[in-house]
């Protein structure tokens, strides 16, 4: 089982991947961990990682694409894998292709959980975060008992930054610009699977088990 979850900020992919790495024993593979494991460990393509954010700079494709490379190499993916948050583009995911030819694999699937626009507006501007304790509540579906305080710890709640309005805008606005062409893209392979990703936690799992399990 080797799979790329695809879906724009707030969809809930973030939690179906912990469930499927739950459900098979495989690893959830991002980008972000990777690179900070490389720099942590000081591996040759680390330290060039981290010239580059050193820098204040993003690290190339070829940067990325090599450690997500020797990732996969690794013995706890010979039974699968979900990639999540890569690729983030077209050009990515056919560099991807290509690694994994040169491995002797392939995807198994694409499994794209899709929610309305409406929907991601109200989970991520909805968000509020404890000052105190950091457990978070949203306006619209998870409420405080008392407005603005935590029911954990009193704490004062708030808006941070990034959940916004303003922000949130520019943040789906770019998946649309940049990650959505690649539900094209592996819906063209003959590979991708839509799953509604509204509705219950365990029933868009249900759903993201069977795609994953080619049903």
């Amino acid at each position: 089982m080797r799979l790329v979850l695809l879906g724009a900020p707030g969809a809930g992919k973030g939690t179906q991947a912990k469930k499927l790495i739950e459900k098979y024993g495989i690893p959830q593979i991002s980008t972000g961990d990777i690179l900070r494991q490389n720099v942590a460990e000081g591996t040759p393509l680390g330290k060039e990682a981290k010239g580059y954010m050193n820098a204040g700079k993003l690290v190339p494709d070829e940067v990325v694409l090599g450690l997500v490379k020797d990732r996969l190499k690794k013995d706890d993916c010979k039974k699968g894998y979900i990639l999540d948050g890569f690729p983030r583009n077209t050009a990515q995911a056919e560099a991807l292709d290509k690694i994994l030819d040169s491995l002797g694999i392939s995807l198994t699937g694409a499994i794209s959980v899709d929610v309305p626009l409406g929907d991601l507006m109200k989970r991520l501007t909805g968000r509020r975060t404890c000052k105190g304790c950091g457990q978070m509540y949203n306006i619209y579906f998870s409420t405080a008992k008392k407005e603005g305080v935590c029911d954990k710890c009193g704490g004062a709640l708030y808006q941070r930054d990034d959940d916004k309005e303003e922000t949130i805008k520019k943040r789906l606005d770019e998946y649309e610009a940049k990650t959505a062409p690649l539900i094209g893209y592996y819906k063209n392979k003959g590979i991708l699977k839509s799953i509604a990703g509204t509705g219950g936690i365990d029933d868009i799992f249900a759903e993201v088990c069977a795609a994953a399990e080619g049903k």
